[in-house]
């Protein structure tokens, strides 16, 4: 709290003077007791000064009938993965009740740095929510990759005096976390006690407990209840991811039931969530919608969207509840089972009128990211063994199998069909030449390619498809555009979503943005790409080399769980 407003805040708790803004008569979810109370609720200069009967307000309004809730708070997202500005991402979901956003714009940094995480604060600044931000850990996720720039230590210690900056992000890379790595720990010491981010799908045994060992308080990453389950006992709190490609919501929420857990280690995040998405069914709303759907107290879910996440990012003095010296962000809902939302408040003001504005100009050279050869047809080729490696894609699922199989082919060389598509990455960054090939199974697209600069997370450019001409047509369309999303069928582009800003992002407004990337994902499933497959959410992570099994960089086909490039 500001102690110099903290004189005329005490004369409004007291009733001595009116109160800028008084709810009435509505049911208030209290989180610390579990109780749904019907009460008033009175706020002055945007915080709350009172909760209880007889409060007198400039204006009063009468919630008969409504309930009041704090503000959502989405514990882990990429701003950036939305495709919007991040002032346009808050403007859309703001309105979904989500006044708090825990960012990562490792993104931003592998693609600008510095100058990168800048834009995502800048940006931020004045939107009505509470945009805080978790320093990039893992800039290249891994040593190998090939990315726009390094972010290390005394980069970061830079950033630390800023009262945004909450802690560590997301570390992928475990295996020299575990390893006690020097340039690795120099990071995990310089947020030693603050939350740092976890990332470690998979990891078990002694390597979890060396993990957890450096300070790691939460992953994001689980997709299974026994995985939720041991990550648990060892400490960490659990944020259950929603997003577009990784839905991972249901199965732990049903094994949070069968096993009777303690809710109060898991929160919700959406990761990463295309503005279609959005738009389409909602932010943390829907987490809490669907958690409510599959059995959990509609009031649990609401703490699990608001109280457990600020109180393990240390914000709980201020945010993720309904209390005296609490910032009003609060939610009117219509309903409390279907979180059907009425209003949002930010600071006591109502958010319906944001309207976000561009800010970047058009000279930034943030809107100069491509630099990336062109690629040759015999770039694209992929000789066939007896047995090669494929990737095989799970619905719903970040992670993907490995299969050892021989793949059709024609003169030695890989030919796609219905079900084998040929991925490849393209090094974007440094004009390298570099081009990872591979085959992928379940994907199968058919008579075309799509093609993307948003390749977690070095942000390379990758396409997928089943002919090389599409595919090389798609490339060479996305380097003069300077990056964005692209699908191509029979030599010609259908559908392109430019995304100019770091080849990640547009500026041009939510609406050009959702209604061809709508247009585009549809056709994508018309061209064979199966239900429960999001093909450019996907498409993104596929080229990620820190989620197992299997995945493909401008170096070749990459060997999660064993850490090695696949020798054919």
């Amino acid at each position: 709290m500001d102690f110099s407003k903290f004189p005329e805040l005490a004369k409004a708790a007291r009733g001595e003077v009116q109160a800028d803004l008084v709810f009435r008569g509505g049911n208030v979810i209290n989180v610390f007791t579990g109780e749904i109370l019907r009460t008033s609720v009175a706020v002055k200069d945007g915080t709350i000064v009172g909760v209880g009967d007889g409060y007198v307000g400039a204006q009063e309004i009468d919630l008969t009938g409504k309930y009041l809730c704090p503000g959502f708070i989405d514990a882990h997202l990429h701003l950036e993965s939305t495709m919007v500005t991040p002032a346009e991402l808050v403007e859309r979901a703001v309105k979904c009740g989500t006044t708090t956003y825990i960012a990562d714009p490792h993104e931003a940094a592998n693609v600008s740095g510095a100058a990168g995480i800048d834009y995502i604060l800048d940006e931020t600044e004045d939107v009505p929510a509470n945009v805080y931000v978790m320093m990039p850990s893992c800039v290249p996720a891994l040593p190998f990759e090939d990315n726009g720039c390094t972010f290390d230590a005394a980069e970061m210690k830079k950033y630390q005096n800023n009262p945004r900056i909450l802690g560590l992000g997301e570390v992928m890379d475990y295996v020299s976390t575990v390893n006690a790595d020097p340039a690795m720990t120099q990071k995990l010491a310089l947020f030693d006690g603050k939350p740092k981010d976890g990332h470690a799908p998979g990891l078990t045994g002694k390597q979890l407990n060396a993990y957890v060992l450096a300070g790691i308080t939460n992953d994001h990453e689980c997709s299974s209840v026994e995985e939720v389950l041991e990550k648990r006992r060892l400490g960490m709190h659990i944020h259950i991811r929603e997003g577009s490609a990784a839905r991972n919501l249901e199965p732990i929420i049903d094994g949070i039931i069968l096993h009777n857990m303690d809710i109060s280690g898991f929160s919700f995040c959406t990761d990463d969530k295309h503005i279609e998405d959005i738009h389409t069914e909602g932010h943390i709303d829907h987490c809490v919608r669907k958690a409510i759907d599959c059995g959990i107290a509609p009031v649990d879910a609401i703490r699990m969207a608001t109280i457990h996440t600020a109180q393990h990012y240390g914000l709980a003095h201020q945010l993720g509840a309904i209390a005296p010296g609490m910032q009003a962000d609060l939610i009117v809902l219509d309903d409390l089972e279907t979180v059907q939302i009425h209003t949002v408040y930010h600071r006591g003001k109502d958010v319906a009128g944001f309207r976000a504005q561009p800010k970047l100009p058009q000279d930034s050279p943030l809107r100069r990211t491509m630099h990336c050869l062109p690629v040759r047809p015999e770039q694209l080729d992929l000789p066939v063994g007896e047995k090669n490696d494929v990737i095989r894609v799970i619905p719903n699922q970040l992670i993907t199998g490995h299969e050892r199989v021989r793949l059709p082919q024609k003169n030695g060389l890989f030919v796609p069909n219905d079900l084998y598509s040929k991925i490849a990455v393209v090094e974007r960054h440094h004009n390298t030449g570099k081009v990872g090939v591979g085959a992928v199974m379940n994907f199968n697209i058919q008579n075309g390619a799509i093609a993307s600069t948003v390749a977690h997370d070095s942000h390379n450019l990758s396409v997928i498809g089943d002919n090389d001409a599409d595919m090389l047509r798609a490339i060479e369309h996305l380097r003069e555009i300077g990056g964005g999303y692209t699908l191509v069928q029979n030599g010609k582009i259908l559908y392109t979503v430019p995304l100019p800003i770091m080849g990640l992002m547009s500026d041009a407004g939510f609406h050009a943005v959702q209604s061809k990337l709508s247009a585009m994902i549809a056709k994508a499933h018309e061209m064979g790409v199966p239900d429960g497959v999001s093909p450019f959410t996907l498409l993104s992570f596929l080229a990620l080399p820190v989620i197992p099994a299997l995945r493909i960089t401008p170096r070749g086909v990459f060997d999660v769980e064993n850490m090695q490039f696949i020798a054919e």
